[in-house]
């Protein structure tokens, strides 16, 4: 594909030393500091670091504490309820809440340099605990996000263990992508774009949806089915319906952790999607793809491949079949005995028809989205994190570098 921004070639030398100084600039002109303690942490008294290592990403008890709905064990009777004198009310005696505060400084290089501060970039509330044995809630919202109120996303009940079962179920709103990765943890500002790669009008990707999952763990293979709505997170329609077209969507993962530095992972999703303004036409989709997660000494590696198919994804009566390809691969090193780490991220998508912009979400005149971001952090506390990145996007061939400052109390 050729390059579609047009702009004035320089030499390798001046290119260099441009962004070698707009990376210094980037260093020197954001530095905080603050010491906090979540609601979890706060709740048992216990360092962020058992659940998270760095923040946001979880370890395996912090897997376990939230598949528990919130408690260190299934069974574990609530130490911080009142005493209401009404057996059948679990009432807490404070609600949980949780602030995250990301801030971010970004610099440009293409034909010149430009820079942008987003701070803040984002502002949630978080808050999540038991109601009571076996039944926990979690949700956030966005005072915040991009300069705008970003509402409710994460919002859910969740019900642990159905019937003494292995058998876990959520209801609410949540991403349909979350058994394979979790985009809210991971540790870049750049996004896992296949998740969010569509083409055309129809509404549906991996990322936020309204529905139930159910997740059945046997041994080391966990089997997750999901049915959503099919058309994101939007407000409902005239008709007060959040759902605007009659069919349901369906996704399901298999998970297997093979060895213990293995786990590999399978996916298929079917939808439909309805639009009355082009005369009922009807878009049919299906996706198939795999996954999988290495992890050798402090080094872990992620990866995720995903196939695309889409019938009508414009709603028109010419419109061909619209195919996609893409995925990404990870690399997450965390020094030993040390606050730093270290990331990179590939992200690759093709299709035969323009993608809409996974950075901007709006219409864009490219069919391929190819991207490389690396760079590394620091821990200025257990819950207070800096990062910087370099990103290259090498279809738009611009250049991009991410100072950021994250923190959690």
């Amino acid at each position: 594909m050729p390059n579609t921004n047009s702009r004035t070639l320089k030499s390798p030398v001046q290119s260099t030393i441009g962004r070698f100084s707009l990376g210094l600039v980037l260093i020197a002109l954001l530095s905080t500091d603050a010491t906090a303690i979540p609601a979890f942490a706060r709740k048992y008294r216990v360092s962020c670091q058992l659940c998270h290592n760095p923040a946001p990403t979880l370890t395996e008890f912090g897997e376990t504490f939230a598949g528990n709905g919130f408690r260190f064990a299934a069974d574990e009777q609530p130490r911080d309820t009142i005493d209401t004198g009404d057996p059948l009310l679990e009432l807490m005696s404070d609600i949980p809440l949780a602030v995250r505060f990301d801030a971010y400084l970004q610099g440009f290089v293409n034909d010149d340099v430009t820079r942008d501060f987003k701070t803040p970039y984002n502002v949630k509330i978080l808050s999540g605990g038991s109601l009571f044995s076996g039944v926990s809630y979690y949700f956030y919202f966005f005072l915040f996000e991009r300069g705008e109120v970003g509402g409710i996303e994460d919002a859910f009940i969740y019900f642990n263990d159905i019937g003494g079962a292995p058998i876990d179920v959520a209801v609410g709103q949540f991403q349909v992508s979350d058994p394979m990765f979790k985009r809210e943890l991971r540790l870049e500002f750049d996004d896992y774009a296949i998740y969010r790669a569509r083409v055309g009008d129809q509404p549906q990707d991996l990322t936020y949806d309204r529905g139930v999952t159910a997740a059945w763990e046997a041994g080391t293979v966990v089997l997750t089915g999901t049915v959503v709505n099919g058309n994101g997170k939007g407000p409902a329609g005239d008709n007060r319906k959040l759902d605007n077209d009659a069919p349901l969507d369906v996704f399901g993962h298999l998970n297997w952790s093979a060895l213990p530095a293995l786990r590999l992972g399978i996916m298929g999703y079917y939808g439909q999607s309805d639009s009355e303004a082009a005369g009922s036409v009807r878009n049919e989709l299906w996706m198939a793809g795999a996954d999988a997660t290495v992890t050798v000494g402090n080094l872990e590696v992620n990866a995720q491949y995903i196939h695309r198919d889409d019938s009508n994804p414009t709603f028109t009566s010419t419109e061909p079949n619209v195919q996609m390809d893409g995925g990404f691969a990870e690399a997450i090193y965390r020094f030993p005995d040390s606050r730093f780490y270290a990331v990179a991220l590939w992200n690759y998508i093709w299709a035969n028809e323009p993608l809409l912009d996974v950075r901007l979400g709006g219409p864009s005149d490219i069919q391929r989205y190819h991207m490389f971001t690396a760079g590394f952090g620091w821990l200025w506390r257990t819950n207070v994190r800096t990062l910087f990145e370099g990103g290259w996007d090498i279809e738009q061939e611009t250049t991009r570098w991410t100072l950021g400052f994250s923190s959690a109390f």
